[in-house]
């Protein structure tokens, strides 16, 4: 990890994980498949009961996604980081 990407992700946790699992998870995952996949790929099967249930599983798709990208960048960065030698 280059320290750019250190500098990067200490800034993206100064925020904390909940701000990332929202924004980067359910907003800007979970959203934009929830659009995708109900009004253009299932277009001919809508009905209020279906996007409903559509919205709840993407929207959880997405927080689960957050969830796992934090983990990943968290283990990365903590392999990178150098260690304080005092």
């Amino acid at each position: 990890m280059k320290p750019e990407a250190l500098a990067r992700w200490e800034n993206v946790r100064t925020k904390g994980k909940a701000h990332f699992v929202l924004v980067r998870g359910v907003l800007t995952y979970g959203l934009p498949m929830f659009i995708a996949m109900t009004f253009f790929v299932h277009r001919n099967d809508l009905s209020p009961k279906f996007i409903g249930i559509s919205a709840v599983l993407w929207l959880i798709g997405g927080a689960l996604f957050g969830a796992i990208m934090w983990h990943l960048s968290e283990r990365h960065y903590r392999k990178a980081k150098p260690r304080n030698v005092a």
